[in-house]
């Protein structure tokens, strides 16, 4: 597995993204198959994640498969600034209860490294809901939203 590191040279920066806010970017080329950070945070169970509560659909809030919720907004790192495309050039890999970002495909110095974040909300997607989750990632074949299809 190569690193995101190059000599200790960083190779990922936040900045603002004409995706949604801040976003994370390619400092220098990155080959496929890298592994660009971990996603760092506050953990925490899925009961508490949602004993939190929050009005807004804004969160940094990653669900492992274990069920287990990191919080990126607390004790988090870059990784929580990763903006959601419905065509991304990375992925969210677990590792020994560990979750990394790693590129499918090589990425371009300058260029935003997305993930697709593949919500899964219990309730009925209507028109509304979609909308509260609207993607504005701009690729070719976006969905329209942030939410996973149920089918």
């Amino acid at each position: 597995m190569k690193s995101a590191k190059s000599q200790g040279k960083r190779r990922i920066a936040a900045r603002r993204s004409g995706i949604h806010g801040r976003g994370v970017f390619a400092l220098s080329p990155i080959p496929a198959g890298s592994r660009l950070i971990e996603y760092k945070g506050v953990r925490m169970s899925e009961a508490e994640s949602d004993a939190m509560g929050t009005e807004s659909t804004h969160t940094f809030l990653f669900m492992m498969d274990n069920n287990e919720v990191i919080d990126g907004g607390r004790n988090g790192n870059t990784s929580r600034w990763i903006n959601h495309s419905c065509m991304p050039n990375c992925e969210a890999v677990e590792e020994n209860d560990r979750l990394y970002i790693h590129a499918m495909e090589a990425i371009d110095e300058g260029e935003e490294i997305t993930i697709d974040y593949n919500l899964y909300l219990d309730e009925r997607y209507t028109p509304a809901l979609k909308r509260e989750y609207a993607c504005a990632c701009g690729a070719r074949e976006c969905r329209g939203t942030m939410l996973a299809s149920k089918s």
